[in-house]
């Protein structure tokens, strides 16, 4: 879809081009003419009698006196006021009806969006974030993408998700995203300080929501943490860590890198405990447990605090990804410092 301000641009555009040819038209026939101040026409004559004309002013003061004159006025300049006025009042009224379309359909968005996914930042980052997220069943319409670029923004919207265009680091720019009534928010800025200034202002706006942040410096994550993260991720050290794998065992990192992109392959799935899972070790269950959490502790398979599961309890489990698999979202309220 176009751009407001360019259609806007193009329809004035053609409306002076109208304003030209019609001028144009006057002066090539100015001996029809009559100026009551001065009795001659100039072609700034001209260009004042095209514009009084085709604005339906009509002051009067310069009038075709010949037949040539006033048939050209029938035939070509009337239908060049009718088009004029139809280029000015169609470009008015479609960009009043299309501000109160955008407007009734933010209204009716933000009065209806409850326990959203926030993603702060459509860069590689977090676009593989929203890929993952929306790989285990979360509809693209529960998705906001703030970002302070245009482009970006436009990329989302053109892949289905709702976006916000300004500085994530502003409330105001954050509550038109209305993190406020989020259940996650992902931070994916391209800065670690820009991290910690939208962590610090989405954590004051939504108390109990999952914050999620990506830093490029493993030194900066105790302040993301402190800021209100509950996770920090840092990009570069994984990828190195990666890296690191996959030169010591290429087999393994392969496998690392299938666990990691959701949806394919094998998955790393949470999901909470059966009834009939009840009092068995973790060794005895169906699926590959990997770790328990338990409150807000996880615990390898192979811890001896584990026991036998309680109902309470999460399963970390690797699974073969299917349309059905789904990582169930933990809704217990997280811990505040």
């Amino acid at each position: 879809m176009e751009h407001p301000i360019r259609q806007v641009a193009k329809r004035l555009s053609m409306a002076l081009v109208v304003l030209v040819v019609t001028a144009v038209v006057v002066y090539a026939d100015r001996e029809g003419y009559n100026d009551n101040s001065d009795r001659s026409i100039d072609l700034l004559d001209a260009f004042y009698y095209a514009t009084v004309t085709l604005s339906t002013t009509g002051y009067g003061d310069i009038t075709p006196v010949s037949d040539s004159a006033r048939l050209t006025n029938i035939f070509v300049i009337t239908p060049l006021r009718v088009l004029f006025l139809i280029i000015l009042v169609g470009t008015t009224l479609e960009a009043l009806t299309e501000r109160t379309r955008e407007e009734w359909r933010l209204n009716r968005w933000r009065s209806t969006l409850r326990d959203h996914t926030v993603v702060v930042g459509f860069g590689t980052k977090g676009r593989s974030a929203i890929k993952t997220v929306c790989a285990t069943g979360l509809r693209k319409e529960m998705v906001v993408v703030v970002d302070p670029s245009e482009k970006a923004i436009d990329a989302a919207t053109a892949d289905g998700y709702a976006g916000v265009i300004g500085d994530a680091t502003r409330s105001e720019v954050l509550k038109r995203a209305e993190v406020h009534k989020a259940r996650q928010i992902i931070i994916a800025t391209q800065r670690d300080d820009t991290a910690v200034l939208v962590t610090l202002t989405a954590r004051q706006l939504n108390r109990g929501a999952k914050i999620v942040a990506a830093v490029r410096e493993e030194e900066n994550a105790p302040l993301l943490k402190q800021s209100g993260a509950d996770a920090v991720i840092t990009s570069a050290s994984a990828a190195g860590r990666l890296l690191g794998l996959s030169v010591l065992s290429p087999s393994a990192g392969m496998v690392m890198e299938d666990l990691i992109q959701q949806g394919s392959g094998l998955d790393l799935v949470e999901r909470p405990v059966i009834k009939a899972e009840v009092g068995r070790t973790p060794r005895e269950t169906d699926d590959l447990v990997v770790s328990v959490v338990r409150g807000h502790r996880v615990l390898g398979y192979d811890d001896p605090n584990v026991g036998t599961l309680e109902l309470t309890d999460r399963l970390i489990t690797i699974v073969r990804a299917t349309p059905g698999t789904q990582v169930v979202p933990d809704i217990r309220p997280l811990p505040r410092p």
